[in-house]
């Protein structure tokens, strides 16, 4: 699970080069983030744009190690035009679903690669659900343990607002990665049946019933 592939490294790149204009420019991270209202208007860009900034070096670095660590995983499996895919569609995904549910709240705004970096993690526990997964840098669990453990604390967070995390857009990445990598690799319905049923099935209640969770 290494991300020396050039495409990996390209984009790790993009969003080290942007997030550092934004750290030292705050007009160009106001001008780019993602905000509710100003997306609602004509700004779409920004559904966009905001995943290529971050708040500072932790922000961005957590990021970019996660990618580096899972994207090659990806790319080497799938190839580059579907890394990119599942990346951007991932990316998109967290932005639209974040949109979806912070819809009447119009200064709602965030940055950072989560959503696209979700998807990728995603993508790589679909392609091999029993691959091994450090909890806390020092507890071995399998993906397919850590990705429903991953859905359940973002869908806890997401309705208890737990910590400055976009949530929201951790969800919707998961969600976009985990239909792009099936729709792209549809022999993973047949080689890994169980695990895509059992993490279908809480995505899609979310899907159903997501709106929900402010009132409950």
């Amino acid at each position: 699970m290494q991300g020396s592939n050039p495409i990996v490294l390209l984009i790790i790149i993009a969003n080290v080069l942007f997030s550092m204009k934004g750290f030292d420019n705050y007009a160009f991270l106001d001008k780019y983030k993602f905000q509710v209202g100003r997306v609602l208007g004509k700004e779409k860009i920004r559904m966009i744009s905001s995943g290529f900034l971050h708040v500072d070096w932790m922000h961005l670095g957590f990021n970019m190690y996660a990618l580096y660590m899972f994207g090659g995983f990806v790319d080497s499996i799938l190839g580059s035009i579907s890394f990119l895919i599942i990346y951007f569609g991932s990316l998109l995904a967290g932005s639209l679903y974040t949109l979806q549910y912070h819809k009447n709240e119009p200064y709602y705004s965030a940055v950072g690669a989560s959503g696209a970096v979700s998807g990728i993690v995603y993508a790589s526990i679909l392609l091999f659900p029993d691959m091994q997964l450090l909890l806390f840098f020092a507890i071995p669990i399998p993906g397919y343990v850590f990705a429903v453990g991953y859905l359940v604390y973002s869908i806890y967070g997401m309705k208890k607002q737990v910590g400055n995390i976009g949530h929201a857009a951790h969800l919707g990445g998961t969600i976009g990665g985990f239909a792009l990598t099936l729709l792209l690799n549809p022999m993973l319905f047949t080689t890994n049946t169980t695990f895509v049923i059992i993490l279908a099935i809480p995505i899609l209640l979310l899907l159903l019933f997501g709106d929900k969770l402010k009132s409950l």
